[in-house]
């Protein structure tokens, strides 16, 4: 028997992108903040993540139209939470987490050396009336050494899930696939 979810929980029912750590790079500082809400568009290296003014790398993000994309692994669950309730106004997020910041090679963000992956990302386009930043990729570097390689996914109610066994299904929907994917 199905049970009623209250509207303002529909949400949670969709939230399958994992949890992602976005910096920036602006006037002389760099800045990380933790973000749920991804979503991947069309088989191409373009995506959106979703935030607003509310947020301090928003400014960053409007004026410097570019930023970095790095994934964190399951393992960094409490640092990717502590990102998310403190803000980069009063806070050097890398020094109070212990993150090392890394040298990209096309956008002055920094990446995130403890993270599973990061990519480098140019702004295509804000739209503000709804917190969607769309993203192009430009880089994407991953790191296969790190001992968890399980991605992080908020629930969006204070929970979170990691990846778990993964199923290889490849071969049945490469006719499927655009080509190069």
């Amino acid at each position: 028997m199905m049970r009623r979810l209250a509207p303002t929980k529909i949400f949670t029912l969709l939230e399958p992108g994992p949890v992602v750590l976005v910096t920036t790079h602006h006037a002389g500082r760099s800045n990380i903040m933790t973000i749920s809400w991804t979503m991947v568009m069309e088989f191409t290296p373009r995506f959106a993540i979703c935030t607003g003014a509310w947020n301090h790398s928003f400014i960053a993000l409007e004026k410097t139209r570019e930023c970095v994309i790095a994934i964190p692994s399951a393992d960094m669950l409490d640092t990717v939470v502590g990102i998310g309730t403190c803000s980069g106004a009063d806070t050097d997020k890398f020094e109070r987490f212990g993150l090392t910041p890394s040298k990209g090679k096309y956008v002055q963000a920094p990446l995130v050396a403890q993270c599973l992956a990061n990519i480098e990302c140019k702004v295509a386009n804000i739209i503000t009336s709804h917190g969607i930043v769309v993203l192009d990729g430009l880089a994407a570097y991953v790191n296969q050494q790190k001992p968890d390689q399980r991605m992080l996914h908020a629930i969006g109610d204070g929970t979170f899930v990691a990846d778990g066994e993964r199923f290889d299904r490849k071969k049945a929907m490469r006719s499927k696939l655009p080509d190069g994917v």
